[in-house]
């Protein structure tokens, strides 16, 4: 199989939406602590939606809450119009579960038929060892696998019911490049096929390269909604990388510079207007190496969007 960059297939606007997965207007407490805060949140069908978040930012309570594994404190859970714990909207959705909760000694294949038995018309369990890339794996303990080949196993577990609504948190890590990118053309072939996926991903990447839409949660709220596109496009700047002999805290005095890390031998900037801070640059050091200048990404939008996380804390 060959890996492929294509972009994630968009919606037709001429086709009505519909709603697969909702929260409107969801508090959830954990004792005193607010971990959602009225969230609006839509998935509709045939996209793929990345919810992106620091840590403790309430990306699992929400994804919990959708499965149906906790219950809200205000507010509506739909899936499939429905009751997120109705059984017949269960048959339709499948979710990656963690490391932890797999026996670790039954083999690939028999996890598969296991998992085939919960639903009442699996995917052909060939297929799915083809589809997560363990057609050479199937008769292999699941303790005796690598880091990168349990995810997939995990995502074999997800996939096997054939679900209409996926849910992948953290699909890929542990995964090398090729891989990554092998999983990225079968998620982008399962949305092909009328299937809809909500990913949670600390790969920025991956969120640029697969979602439809991604939303951003901070504090239990969300943030920021809307297309790859329209998010970046909510920070505009510009990312400066060099190798200099000024110190990070000389760098950040830098009038227009917003941040400032190091990255290897070279440090890379974030700065409204490139222009004034290269003269600078070039200016306090004449031995300046290495410049390269390049519009600001889904990164520099999801740091500018979550920033005060660090500062004030997150639930």
């Amino acid at each position: 199989m060959i890996a492929t960059l294509e972009q994630p297939r968009r919606a037709d606007a001429s086709v009505p939406e519909r709603i697969v997965a909702s929260l409107e207007g969801v508090n959830k407490n954990y004792g005193t602590v607010r971990a959602l805060r009225q969230v609006d949140f839509r998935v509709r069908a045939g996209e793929i939606v990345a919810l992106l978040g620091p840590n403790g930012a309430g990306k699992t309570t929400a994804v919990k809450l959708l499965l149906g594994l906790m219950q809200p404190n205000a507010g509506k859970v739909r899936v499939f119009a429905g009751d997120p714990t109705n059984p017949a909207n269960r048959t339709r959705t499948g979710a990656m579960l963690q490391v932890g909760r797999v026996p670790e000694t039954l083999r690939v294949r028999e996890h598969i038929d296991l998992f085939s038995t919960y639903y009442d018309k699996p995917m052909p369990a060939a297929e799915v060892l083809v589809i997560a890339g363990l057609e050479k794996l199937g008769e292999r303990k699941f303790g005796e696998l690598s880091g990168g080949q349990k995810q997939r196993v995990l995502f074999a577990l997800a996939i096997c019911g054939d679900p209409d609504l996926l849910f992948l948190d953290e699909p890929t890590v542990g995964l090398d490049v090729e891989a990554r990118r092998l999983l990225w053309d079968e998620i982008r072939k399962m949305v092909s096929r009328g299937k809809t996926v909500l990913l949670t991903t600390h790969y920025l990447q991956e969120a640029d390269a697969l979602a439809d839409r991604i939303a951003v949660i901070n504090h239990g709220e969300i943030t920021a909604e809307g297309t790859p596109a329209e998010i970046k496009a909510k920070t505009s700047g510009k990312r400066i990388r060099c190798i200099t002999s000024l110190s990070t805290a000389v760098l950040r005095q830098i009038a227009g510079v917003r941040e400032v890390r190091e990255d290897r031998e070279a440090v890379e900037i974030h700065a409204g207007e490139a222009e004034d801070v290269v003269r600078e640059l070039l200016a306090r050091d004449p031995q300046l190496a290495g410049l390269e200048v390049s519009s600001a990404g889904l990164e520099e939008a999801f740091l500018a969007l979550t920033q005060d996380s660090s500062k004030n804390g997150s639930i």
